[in-house]
């Protein structure tokens, strides 16, 4: 099984191939992709879902979760890159919770970094004035979690204050991040869903950010294998996350679509 999807509830022992059955013959056509038949989603229940892809000269299917949480993120786009593997996504990368005022930007472009996969980039343009702020859902599901616990108990360098203290910094490069990112977050408060396929209840943490709170998900079966507790409310979560998300707002005025199969712009 996908180390994602367990964030969402699917053990490690429940093979992927049932996953994209029960996508392909109970789900729907996802917005903003290709084929149908191709590219479906299938609602879970929440705001959680998962989705299924393939290319038709591809093999094998991609799977991927998803939740759609109920506010906006502002991002002032510094790039979009397209993925050569994956035509209708692409990889945004900015400043999160940037200044109200673009004359503010110059000294303080915005709260954190950050890098995210967006799976709708088809409602993109072919290009976009650098600093241009977008509207995004985002969400992020643990690749590794490696701390959590008492906030006081963990240790972080570039956290400059452990009380509420957030940092969020993309893997790789500045100038290669890959939609992942090392986070050291506090826990504000935790709800659970339920995968109705699996009867798994899964934990839906929301974490203290910049302007706007995160939600965060982890696989329970890995906290078992390495000793982690529960995230707990007043908790610290330090971990690799990915961050996932579709565009909320903030298009320029224009025809949509016009990104897929274009030169990528930034």
């Amino acid at each position: 099984m996908d180390f994602l999807l367990e964030c969402i509830g699917f053990p490690p022992d429940h093979p992927l191939e049932e996953v994209v059955e029960l996508v392909r013959t109970r789900g729907e056509p996802a917005a903003w992709r290709g084929d149908p038949e191709l590219h479906r989603r299938l609602a879970l229940g929440g705001g959680l879902e998962v989705r299924i892809d393939r290319e038709p000269e591809q093999e094998h299917w991609s799977v991927l979760p998803y939740y759609q949480p109920d506010h906006r993120l502002r991002v002032a786009v510094d790039e979009i890159r397209d993925l050569p593997d994956s035509p209708f996504d692409a990889l945004l990368i900015g400043w999160a919770a940037p200044p109200v005022f673009s004359e503010e930007r110059p000294t303080s472009p915005g709260a954190y970094r950050l890098s995210m996969f967006v799976t709708d980039a088809r409602r993109l343009p072919p290009r976009m004035p650098r600093g241009h702020v977008l509207a995004v859902n985002v969400s992020a599901f643990a690749l590794d979690v490696n701390y959590v616990g008492p906030d006081e108990g963990a240790s972080v360098e570039d956290v400059p204050a452990r009380e509420g203290g957030a940092s969020i910094v993309p893997l790789g490069s500045p100038a290669d991040p890959g939609g992942c990112a090392e986070v050291s977050l506090r826990v504000r408060r935790v709800t659970h869903l339920v995968n109705p396929f699996t009867e798994v209840r899964v934990a839906v943490l929301e974490v203290e950010a910049p302007e706007r709170p995160l939600h965060l998900f982890v696989s329970r079966w890995q906290l078992e294998q390495d000793g982690l507790s529960e995230p707990r409310p007043g908790w610290r979560i330090e971990g690799t996350f990915f961050f996932i998300g579709r565009i909320a707002g903030g298009l320029p005025r224009g025809p949509v679509g016009g990104r897929n199969g274009r030169e990528r712009f930034g």
